[in-house]
């Protein structure tokens, strides 16, 4: 962009700047071309030739950053989070993704922020809507949520040129406490182990324990997943949770999940979420004799169901061969707890257990990662705190008993020649 003198035309595709009627200097520029095939040709007013000129420039600078954004009716916050989350995320996230991302959407970051242009929404408009979220009760993991789901939302109105920048990138969210992991002790998982073998599927806590699956990983293995001979295992899916849905157009009265007619909308298993997710896992040979014996009594199981028996190829089922709902599964978990005379914990705790028992034998974090289908290393990194207070604490019993005080050594040894009198 030249300067050119008062009275000469401007060159083709040069900007011009002139003084209008209303007392303002007016200035056009092309910087590029619509979607329909027109010039895109940006106009901008100021109090002198000198403001307008500097526009000019800072719009062609942001053009050549790839930071201009497109011409046209810009977007309110409300259009971009209804299109993103029901045109671009809808098709490709899982149903359970999608579901979280609109109860984000429709129930919070809309109601708050929707009026807003979405090119004048400030990082401060978003946290006063996490603010806002707390204060009414909300927890911290739900705002945390909500700020999340409109990161991602305008990650991608950035990539399409309709921000500039992010403003959820520069939002601080709320502060989300970090939790505790508490292991079971290996005694408690010698009795669970052990009350388990008195029941059936008792193959399911050992898969728990033993190789750190989530829920829906093991409610969602299948025996094409498992090697016998080979001793390995491959995660490749997970079991769903059911959206129910009427199928008797609302006439019962009911919420969906207690709809007679009620209909499952949801596919029964979904592969793996991410790629570390899909794995494979090596048994140990313990484990590979249970799920032996574990197919044996399943091959009981659906003789005596007979037509009863729905075959879907799971490895864990009822006793007709359905998959187990993860109420019942966490139901199971709890009652096998209480027989076991073992303290009240999360299913998800049994993860944490293997996890631990890993680091513990000194195998390579990133080995761990892969077996536990972690994507980042900061899952390893909660666990540091926990291996290195219990390996203080054999390395403390070890020095105990090899160097004891000379005091004590002295004790003992009078104590062992009195005893020898006494004989």
């Amino acid at each position: 962009m030249t300067r050119r003198k008062a009275g000469t035309r401007a060159p083709n595709g040069a900007g011009s700047f002139y003084p209008g009627a209303d007392g303002r200097w007016h200035g056009r520029i092309t910087v590029g071309v619509r979607d329909d095939g027109r010039p895109d040709r940006r106009h901008m007013t100021g109090r002198s030739e000198k403001e307008v000129r500097k526009k000019a420039r800072d719009i062609e600078k942001a053009r050549d950053d790839g930071h201009l954004q497109k011409p046209g009716q810009g977007w309110t916050v409300e259009q971009w989070l209804a299109h993103w989350v029901e045109n671009i995320a809808a098709p490709t996230v899982r149903p359970s993704t999608l579901a979280g991302y609109r109860f984000a959407v429709y129930k919070h970051l809309t109601p708050a922020i929707g009026a807003h242009r979405l090119d004048r929404l400030e990082p401060e408009h978003l946290e006063k809507v996490y603010v806002r979220m707390l204060e009414a009760g909300r927890a911290p993991a739900t705002a945390h949520q909500a700020h999340r789901t409109v990161r991602t939302a305008l990650n991608v109105a950035v990539r399409r040129g309709h921000l500039h920048q992010n403003p959820a990138v520069i939002a601080k969210p709320p502060r989300l406490a970090e939790w505790e992991v508490d292991p079971l002790t290996l005694d408690e998982v010698r009795r669970l182990l052990d009350t388990a073998g008195r029941h059936r599927n008792r193959a399911r806590w050992a898969v728990a324990l033993a190789l750190g699956l989530r829920q829906g990983e093991a409610l969602g293995l299948q025996w094409t997943d498992v090697d016998l001979d080979a001793s390995r295992m491959v995660i490749r899916r997970s079991l769903q949770r059911p959206k129910w849905v009427h199928d008797c157009g609302g006439l019962c009265g009911r919420r969906a999940g207690n709809c007679p007619q009620r209909r499952n909308v949801h596919a029964v298993a979904a592969e793996t979420k991410t790629r570390a997710g899909r794995r494979v896992i090596g048994l140990p040979a313990p484990l590979v004799e249970l799920l032996c014996k574990h197919r044996v009594e399943q091959e009981n199981e659906r003789a005596t169901a007979g037509q009863l028996w729905r075959d879907g190829g799971w490895i864990f089922t009822s006793q007709t061969g359905e998959t187990i709902h993860f109420r019942t599964d966490n139901k199971h978990w709890k009652d096998l707890l209480r027989e076991a005379g073992v303290r009240d914990v999360r299913l998800h705790d049994a993860r944490h257990t293997a996890a631990t028992v890993l680091l513990l034998l000194g195998v390579p974090e990133r080995v761990v990662m892969s077996l536990m289908g972690w994507s980042h290393s900061s899952m390893a990194a909660r666990y540091q705190h926990l291996t290195a207070a219990i390996r203080a604490d054999v390395a403390e019993r070890v020095g105990g008993l090899l160097w004891a005080t000379s005091e004590t050594t002295t004790e003992t040894t009078a104590d062992h020649n009195g005893d020898e009198d006494g004989h």
